[in-house]
């Protein structure tokens, strides 16, 4: 195993979650089969190095549950772009993160197209014929009572997630297919259908996941696998005590840095304070905790957004609570559409739900904030209703697989730590890149794009780790532009900004309506005599 540690500059993003819940274990699902083909190839359009390029679609004809003989056949959407190169290597297969999001969106590195096909078999739930939308359980993620951990609240998501399979199952759909394992069959099935012998894989955060399975099953299929924000087993659920020591690692940077000291002797001290004590409203607008925690936790994935959640707790300690009513808003604007819950859920739930564990606890009230977006699922997984996959693919397993780890040491989603006690230890043939001061999957990507490549590239063509492109830039702790609390207070001055306007355009109407009446009702002018008789 070869390990490196290396800094980076941080960059950009938001949000992205994953959560679980329940179920009993299940028979292996069967391995897909080359008649599990593709229909004709269409011309379509994809990403690749910012610009719009030429690619070829189809789509797949699957089972819904292979382990039924009699289910129903679904469709699943595939995007190709193919190699510029006149001798391409093998493709690479590439899988998002989630769950609940798409994976026919990705901007390929323009690098990866000279000697590789680059593919994205769509992911059954979220793309194709079945969506496992949850419309019930989008609306209770509004909460209630001015508190998303609320009793009240959280009696509503339990009876909404009920709701949510009572729908799904109402209009035919068979839960018990929608796995990482028949994601995996899908994945094998385009690759038989398309005639590659053997592929790479490109994965992050949940999608590593998908990888990790997927390799498992079928390793002499694939020629190498890198995967960003790694993923082990068990980990689609936050522990507030690893949340608490992240936290205490921002505590860390924020007591070096000039200006973030200079605001507070204790940042993890600070932010429980606020946590603990947070006013119920700023001005008119209210102030959800639960929400703002939520989003404070969210905006913690990513080294570059951070400083943003961070800002808004200093704030708040001084006095100033605008920031978190405008992260309380923003929760509602968000949240509820940034997945396709259902599938979400399905997806985690069958994969790492764990009965000895207590979900109601996950609040943990002696911790800095708890484990916010973990209590919005795990508390009412009593509700879902599905099949677990078998223990095999529920836990590590040892690999041969070459397979290269990339993680941030600032990563809130998936911890760096995780990955290298639970899943590196257990490759054979495993590389392992941290990189200091960074975070979650959009910092890798858009930080320093052309080291990430360089990495990347490097690795899929030759199997060397080749990191020396990246360059370690701090966190800046100085508040960004536009702040929390800059949005907070636009929301106060902006309605009055439109209602201004808005009054001054009615006085100038009903002016120029006065004005035209005055003239309409002015008696004509006399005609002198002297100009009658003409």
């Amino acid at each position: 195993m070869k390990r490196i540690v290396i800094g980076t500059v941080t960059f950009m993003s938001l949000l992205a979650i994953a959560f679980a819940a329940l179920a009993n274990g299940g028979p292996i699902a069967s391995a897909a089969t080359a008649d599990e083909g593709p229909a004709s190839w269409e011309p379509c359009d994809a990403r690749a190095g910012g610009e719009t390029v030429p690619a070829e679609c189809t789509t797949l004809s699957v089972p819904e549950n292979r382990q039924d003989p009699g289910s129903r056949q679904i469709s699943i959407p595939v995007i190709r772009i193919k190699a510029t190169g006149a001798d391409p290597a093998e493709a690479i297969f590439r899988f998002e993160g989630g769950p609940g999001k798409t994976n026919q969106e990705f901007d390929t590195p323009a690098g990866f197209l000279e000697r590789h096909d680059v593919v994205q078999v769509g992911y059954r739930g979220v793309d194709g014929s079945v969506v496992l939308d949850c419309p019930e359980y989008k609306k209770a993620l509004k909460g209630r009572g001015g508190d998303l951990f609320s009793e009240e609240s959280q009696a509503e998501m339990h009876a909404a997630m009920g709701e949510c399979v009572s729908s799904l199952q109402d209009k035919g759909v068979d839960l018990d297919g929608y796995t990482i394992l028949e994601v995996t069959d899908d994945i094998e099935a385009v690759r038989l259908a398309l005639g590659y012998d053997r592929i790479s894989l490109l994965s992050e955060s949940y999608g590593t996941r998908v990888a990790q399975i997927y390799a498992q099953r079928f390793p002499d299929n694939v020629v190498r696998s890198a995967m960003i924000g790694v993923n082990p087993p068990g980990r689609f659920i936050w522990d507030p005590e690893m949340i608490d020591y992240q936290i205490g690692l921002y505590s860390d940077l924020c007591a070096k840095d000039p200006e973030c000291s200079e605001r507070t002797s204790d940042l993890a001290d600070t932010i429980r304070q606020v946590n603990a004590d947070m006013p119920g409203r700023w001005l008119v607008y209210p102030i959800d905790p639960g929400k703002v925690k939520v989003v404070a936790f969210a905006q913690l994935f990513h080294a570059e957004t951070a400083p943003m959640a961070i800002d808004a707790y200093l704030s708040a300690a001084e006095g100033d609570a605008s920031g978190l009513a405008f992260m309380s808003f923003a929760y509602n604007l968000q949240v509820p559409k940034l997945a396709v819950w259902g599938d979400m859920i399905a997806k985690a739930y069958s994969a790492d739900f764990d009965p000895d564990l207590d979900y109601g606890q996950l609040g943990a009230p002696d911790s800095i904030m708890g484990s916010p977006i973990a209590q919005l699922l795990w508390p009412f997984t009593a509700s879902w209703t599905q099949t677990q996959m078998p223990e095999e693919y529920r836990t590590a397993q040892p690999s041969d697989v070459d397979t290269l780890i990339i993680n941030g040491n600032l990563d809130f989603s998936t911890p760096a730590e995780n990955a290298t006690a639970e899943l590196l230890p257990l490759l054979s043939n495993g590389h392992e890149v941290i990189l200091t001061d960074m975070g979650h999957t959009d910092d890798f990507w858009t930080a320093q794009p052309a080291a990430a490549e360089q990495l990347l590239l490097t690795y899929f063509d030759s199997g060397d780790v080749d990191a020396s492109g990246f360059q370690h830039q701090p966190v800046s702790f100085a508040a960004p532009f536009p702040s929390f609390t800059v949005l907070g207070k636009a929301m106060v001055v902006l309605p009055l900004l439109v209602f201004g306007l808005l009054g001054l355009v009615i006085w100038r109407i009903v002016v120029r309506r006065g004005r035209k009446r005055l003239v309409r009702t002015e008696a004509p002018p006399e005609v002198p005599e002297s100009l009658e008789a003409v």
